[in-house]
């Protein structure tokens, strides 16, 4: 296990280096700039996925309202098909690492997601995921392991992050850990609200906020989740929203890639609509709030899902072609000021050169 003070000092380092070099071209939100930047990722979502989700629906999918739309490759740095720690990581670092790896390099030297960037930036920054905080996504946006199963170092990273808004299970990993600590309330300790479920009411009593609603995974939908992503993505947008510099927030379908992994089509379906319907609610949100730019992918493709019978209304039928990941292309969609930018093909580590050029600054 590799989580040392020493990392955290050079990933900062390298985070106000990527700041001082930085070009900062124009005031936040005008001009094609946006001030808030929302990125969903449905993770082990393809095109496949989104077509069986929109054949299942009686209207549109928000996903499908977007104008703007790439294509994106998601290998790794040592393996054709990635994993979602590597793809996290490319997306939210720009750099390719190993499978199994989160927020560093295959050498190991860790490097700063854009959360950290946007967080130092003076930004308020938030996570809400369908599984646990410490799983693999959004691990890539917050830790630096060269292991995605060091579970209680990732928590612990939670410590030293400027993230203000985290919303997932993963309460284990806080406060049932061999080291003894109780995380929650070393969190505590610094002015930081702990709560068992998320808010329906006086969102504006929080500033900084962990939700860690169970103590691994919130279950499936089909097994009463409820709300949890769509409900959490509206409090993190609100509690963000305060912050008159702007806001970033990571929000992961995680359990689109479980479905994809037993192929459930059942569990998929459930899977998507939830994750479809979160995009409503930032979708309504960046209509009330222009200056948002909202991004829409996945990390990887899940189940090789093909519809060997064709998918008309009705009669959709489900075929896989394994149960892990693909190495095929992923959609990107994009909604907002700079949403041009995403048109195209590239890679996965080109999304956040992409996010940071539109809102106005130099990555490299």
């Amino acid at each position: 296990m590799l989580r040392t003070t020493s990392f955290i000092k050079i990933w900062l380092l390298v985070a106000a280096l990527f700041f001082f070099n930085g070009a900062f071209s124009q005031e936040k939100g005008t001009a094609g700039h946006p001030k808030n930047v929302v990125l969903l990722i449905g993770d082990g979502m393809g095109l496949a996925q989104v077509y069986a989700a929109q054949t299942a629906s009686t209207e549109q999918l928000n996903i499908l309202k977007a104008k703007h739309m790439g294509m994106m490759t998601t290998y790794s740095a040592n393996n054709d098909v990635t994993d979602s720690g590597a793809g996290g990581t490319a997306i939210a670092t720009g750099f390719k690492t190993k499978n199994g790896m989160i927020g560093m390099k295959p050498d190991s030297t860790a490097v700063p997601s854009m959360l950290d960037i946007f967080g130092n930036l003076g930004l308020s920054t938030g996570v809400v995921v369908s599984c646990a905080v410490t799983h693999a996504t959004p691990a890539s946006f917050v830790a630096k392991d060269i292991s995605r199963n060091n579970f209680e170092a990732i928590a612990l990273d939670y410590l030293d992050s400027p993230v203000n808004v985290v919303v997932g299970g993963g309460l284990k990993h806080f406060n049932q850990r061999k080291d003894g600590r109780l995380l929650t309330n070393e969190i505590g300790s610094k002015g930081i609200a702990v709560l068992p479920a998320i808010p329906t009411t006086d969102f504006a009593k929080y500033n900084n906020v962990y939700v860690l609603t169970d103590s691994v995974h919130p279950p499936k939908m089909s097994e009463g989740r409820g709300d949890h992503l769509p409900d959490g993505s509206r409090f993190a947008l609100e509690v963000l929203n305060k912050n008159n510099k702007g806001f970033f927030l990571m929000i992961e379908g995680s359990q689109i890639d479980w479905a994809g992994h037993a192929n459930d089509s059942s569990y998929l379906l459930a899977e998507m609509r939830d994750f479809d319907k979160t995009v409503g609610e930032v979708l309504a949100f960046a209509e009330k709030n222009p200056e948002t730019l909202v991004i829409v992918t996945a990390d990887h493709e899940t189940g090789g899902l093909t519809f060997p019978q064709g998918a008309l209304k009705g009669s959709i039928r489900f075929a896989y072609s394994t149960g892990d990941h693909t190495g095929i292309m992923v959609p990107v969609y994009a909604f907002g000021p700079g949403a041009e930018a995403f048109t195209g093909f590239y890679d996965n580590t080109d999304i956040i050169r992409k996010i940071m050029s539109v809102y106005g600054y130099s990555f490299e």
